[in-house]
């Protein structure tokens, strides 16, 4: 209504027609007469019709923008009272106060109901790190077990990722078509997740052949895919001032996991074998289904989608868990606002307005997004840039990150082969050779500074800045394995890389949801993630297959030069979000 409105405005500023509710000829005397008996008496005109809402806020924006015929520029300054034009309308639509999900979180700040939410979210990053960290054991296990090549080592990493690749890009159109929480009316979204995840990391560990393990890994990467859906959910429930920190509290889960499947397979490997460290790896997945629930959608996504009693509704559950209020007034979906605020502050406000070619109305009546659909959006000239840009940095860091893990337990190894001692005893021995879980436990620990100095850091300096710095020092660090080191040495160097990349990705995990705006942000994320796995895909062919070939060199190489062109990258992103608020739609 309110763009209706600027729109007439515009029209009679330019020399439109102009309608006057008023200004009609009053009819002749004897028309208002009436005859009674012999006497004449007159009839009063009927008072003039108390103007709707929508011709009072015709007439109060009417106020704010001088006659066609001035120069001046439009005054859309805040009134003496401090209230800002966009507010001034908004109240002036129905004569109460409003407020948007990023004010009543704001006002709320952080409880116990987010406090859940960071639990069962992270409970899902702990399970989606061991199941990610458990290749790098698997897969020289089951190379010997059944005498597979490098190659078919390679493979069951590699499948996993494929698997994620369908699955991020899945179930991000999804949730941005039926919520985060909800996917389907029977099958849930984090239910649904769970049961792929556990269900086939359980059924993997029973795999009588290599095609089944095949087959049920490549389900569990469908079912990890799910991961950034609830990242985007628990990012919509953090206020803006401090959603950089709780977004690196969040990202600490993963390490949580990371070291605790490093200590079950020291635990479990060297005298159960690989089928058990599976099946107990795959538990974790299951404890989403216990709370399920009591978790609630995302007040941000109900919003954007025009249910705003629902979202009342969870933030009336949040400030009553949090024991606050919510601040007076009513909800408003702050695309609204965002459209005022275009209004109020635009000096070619009048041509934006004439040009656009959608309401409120029309927007949420697209919301719908799927298939190619969704790929256009995420590529429409706004976001463009930013799409294609962090397309690439996912890609760079997810092959740094994983080929990082999988280099920790291969290059001691390829040094034993490619050296004097024979590659088939070592080949036997390497299984049990607990230096392995020593070497992946300690470079784990690696991801606990990671986090530290993300969380210093990323407020402070900038996201961008935060990413670049760390990708540069990475390089470093990684530089000195180009050529073979000691146990001690190799370790220690992996340790600093693995701080780096870690902080650093932890930061793009913030970035990534904070460029998107609500209607495609599980989407974009999901998409980002999906060309991620590229990389992951990729990694296992240079840490493991290249090294396994005596070409170490040339691996260590390919890493730096990843870690240099991510770097580059990051500096080029349009947008620095930090401290800024979520919007909610795609700018016209």
């Amino acid at each position: 209504e309110v763009l209706r409105c600027k729109t007439k405005i515009v029209s009679e500023v330019r020399g439109g027609p102009r309608r006057s509710v008023s200004r009609r000829r009053p009819p002749p005397l004897h028309v208002l007469s009436r005859r009674v008996g012999g006497a004449v008496f007159l009839t009063p005109p009927a008072p003039p019709p108390v103007p709707s809402r929508r011709v009072q806020l015709l007439i109060f924006a009417s106020s704010l923008i001088p006659s066609a015929s001035s120069t001046r520029r439009v005054d859309l300054s805040p009134s003496r009272s401090g209230i800002p034009v966009t507010e001034r309308i908004l109240q002036m639509e129905d004569g109460i106060s409003t407020y948007t999900v990023d004010e009543a979180l704001v006002s709320m700040g952080f409880g116990k109901f987010q406090a859940f939410v960071l639990a069962y979210s992270g409970m899902a990053k702990i399970s989606e790190a061991m199941e990610m960290m458990l290749l790098s054991f698997v897969g020289q296990s089951v190379q010997t077990e059944w005498e597979l090549s490098a190659q078919a080592e390679s493979l069951i990493t590699s499948v996993v990722f494929v698997g994620m690749l369908v699955g991020a890009y899945a179930w991000g159109i999804v949730s941005d078509n039926h919520g985060r929480r909800q996917v389907l009316p029977h099958l849930v979204g984090f239910n649904f997740t769970a049961l792929v995840t556990g269900g086939a990391g359980l059924l993997s560990a029973f795999a009588p052949n290599y095609l089944s393990l095949i087959a049920l890994r490549f389900m569990v990467g469908v079912g990890l895919g799910g991961g950034p859906v609830l990242g985007s959910w628990f990012l919509e429930f953090i206020p803006a001032p401090s959603r950089g920190t709780w977004m690196v509290m969040f990202s600490a889960f993963w390490t949580i996991g990371t070291i605790m499947e490093a200590s079950l397979a020291w635990a479990v490997m060297p005298a159960f074998g690989w089928r058990w460290l599976l099946a107990l790896s795959s538990l974790p997945s299951f404890a989403l289904l216990l709370f399920y629930p009591v978790t609630m959608e995302s007040p941000r996504y109900l919003c954007m989608k025009g249910r705003t009693a629902d979202a009342v509704h969870v933030l009336e559950t949040m400030a009553r868990v949090n024991r606050v209020s919510l601040p007076s007034g009513r909800l408003v979906s702050s695309h609204r606002t965002e459209e005022l605020h275009e209004f109020a502050d635009s000096s070619e406000t009048l041509q934006l307005m004439s040009s656009r070619k959608t309401n409120a109305a029309e927007l949420d009546s697209k919301a719908e997004i799927g298939g190619l659909n969704a790929i256009w959006k995420l590529l429409s000239p706004n976001l463009l840039r930013s799409s294609l840009l962090l397309w690439a940095v996912f890609l760079g860091h997810a092959f740094l990150y994983y080929g990082l893990v999988l280099l920790t337990s291969e290059l001691n190894h390829g040094n034993r082969i490619c050296g004097s001692e024979g590659a088939e005893i070592i080949q036997k021995t390497h299984i049990n050779d607990e230096n392995l879980y020593r070497n992946v436990f300690i470079t784990s620990f690696g991801e606990i500074p990671g986090l530290l100095l993300s969380a210093a850091i990323v407020d402070k300096i900038g996201r961008k800045l935060s990413m670049s710095s760390m990708l540069y020092i990475s390089c470093m660090c990684i530089a000195p394995l180009m050529f073979p080191q000691t146990e001690a040495l190799t370790t220690f160097f992996l340790f600093g890389a693995r701080v780096c990349i870690s902080a650093s990705f932890t930061v793009l995990h913030i970035y990534a949801p904070e460029i998107y705006p609500t209607a495609v942000r599980a989407t974009g994320v999901g998409f980002a993630s999906s060309i991620a796995r590229f990389g992951g895909i990729l990694c296992p062919l240079v840490a493991v297959g290249m090294v396994h070939a005596c070409h170490q060199t040339a691996a260590i190489l390919i890493f730096i030069t990843v870690m240099l062109a991510s770097g580059v990258a990051v500096s080029y992103f349009p947008l620095e979000t930090s401290g800024r608020k979520l919007s909610d739609h795609i700018a016209a």
